[in-house]
């Protein structure tokens, strides 16, 4: 079993060998020691104000951790985008050029640049090491940031989005930005990808602020425009299945889409509630009585902020509260008389009363 909870600062090492097994595209956990020890440090520093309004430079960064205390994957959350640098991408829109003359209407698509100073809230730095990706923990690691939200949501945006990563290759090599950005940056995608992390000024300076017409670029970089890499395509049906849609905006270096659902509306956040803990027994998978036990593993989540940790496993309900696994108990630190923050962990009908 595997559960989260905040990132610290001794956990740097284990983050970086971590990101040492990531491709490239991962902008949010690079392979860069100095930038994750500032990334720890701005997590500590956020999850230490309480959960309060965002502001610039906030971030909540999680990680997993297996039985034997190993760090083994990592989730988090910058609660509103932009204040010191704003977040850019490529909108995606249709322009209409028309020739009464000549009786032809033409609606062409083009690549708007965007800049956003004010939100939203954004989603990532999701990865979680090879060997530990069975038992839905890639799920519980990508779902398990909603019941972080759900506990506060005013210390977020009322917009939630996620950056997906676009079509690379194994090299490193992206179709769009050999197509369009290397004309304007001269660097290759891993370089770019890395300078954003540091300082995003470049991008202001020498991106074209001119719509690119699409149709303008080799097919293809017109074919991945939009395209996940096939090592994101479940996280983006994840994603999907909790509210998330296309956002008509894609990334400047890679052309991943960019998805978005109102933090409200997020499954997660909207159907999670808050229980007591009022017993700690064995509870089978598919329960002993078809009304009383859950036939599924739910979230459950320790509430607080630097106390926050959350795992997954079957619940049965006990009166008004409900009743959790002495392994989950355990690693959640909950005893009886805590409350928990809890959800289904698959979207669909669940039993347990409200």
């Amino acid at each position: 079993m595997i559960v989260l909870r905040p990132v610290r600062e001794s956990d740097l090492d284990a983050l970086f060998a971590l990101s040492q097994l990531t491709a490239y595209g991962l902008t949010t956990l690079p392979s860069d020691e100095k930038i994750l020890e500032r990334r720890i440090r701005a997590s500590e520093r956020t999850f230490a104000r309480g959960m309060n309004e965002p502001e610039p430079g906030d971030t909540y960064l999680l990680v997993a951790e297996d039985e034997a205390g190993s760090v083994v994957g990592t989730s988090g959350i910058v609660p509103k985008v932009g204040g010191f640098e704003p977040f850019y991408a490529y909108q995606i829109e249709t322009r209409v050029h028309e020739s009464e003359q000549l009786q032809i209407r033409k609606e062409v698509r083009a690549l708007h640049l965007v800049a956003e100073h004010d939100g939203p809230c954004e989603i990532g730095s999701l990865f979680l090491a090879p060997d530990a990706r069975r038992g839905g923990n890639g799920r519980l690691l990508s779902l398990a940031r909603f019941l972080l939200i759900a506990e506060c949501p005013d210390a977020f945006d009322p917009m939630v989005i996620a950056e997906m990563r676009g079509v690379i290759d194994d090299a490193g090599r992206s179709p769009f930005w050999e197509a369009l950005g290397r004309h304007f940056f001269d660097v290759d995608f891993p370089t770019a990808d890395y300078l954003s992390i540091e300082d995003k000024g470049f991008i202001a300076d020498l991106m074209p602020t001119h719509p690119i017409y699409i149709p303008l670029l080799p097919p293809e970089a017109q074919a991945v425009i939009g395209e996940v890499h096939a090592n994101t395509a479940p996280a983006l049906r994840l994603l999907e299945s909790e509210g998330f849609s296309d956002s008509g905006m894609v990334d400047i270096f890679e052309a991943g889409p960019v998805v978005r659902c109102p933090r409200d509306e997020i499954r997660t956040v909207r159907e999670s509630r808050i229980a007591k803990v009022v017993g700690v027994e064995e509870v089978s998978r598919g329960g002993r009585e078809p009304d009383d036990p859950l036939s599924e593993e739910w979230l459950v989540a320790r509430r607080g902020g630097l106390t926050f940790r959350a795992g997954k496993a079957p619940l049965r309900q006990v009166d008004a509260g409900v009743s959790l696994t002495p392994e989950l108990a355990d690693r959640l630190e909950l005893k009886r008389g805590d409350e928990v923050r809890i959800a289904r962990l698959r979207p669909g009908p669940g039993n347990l009363a409200r």
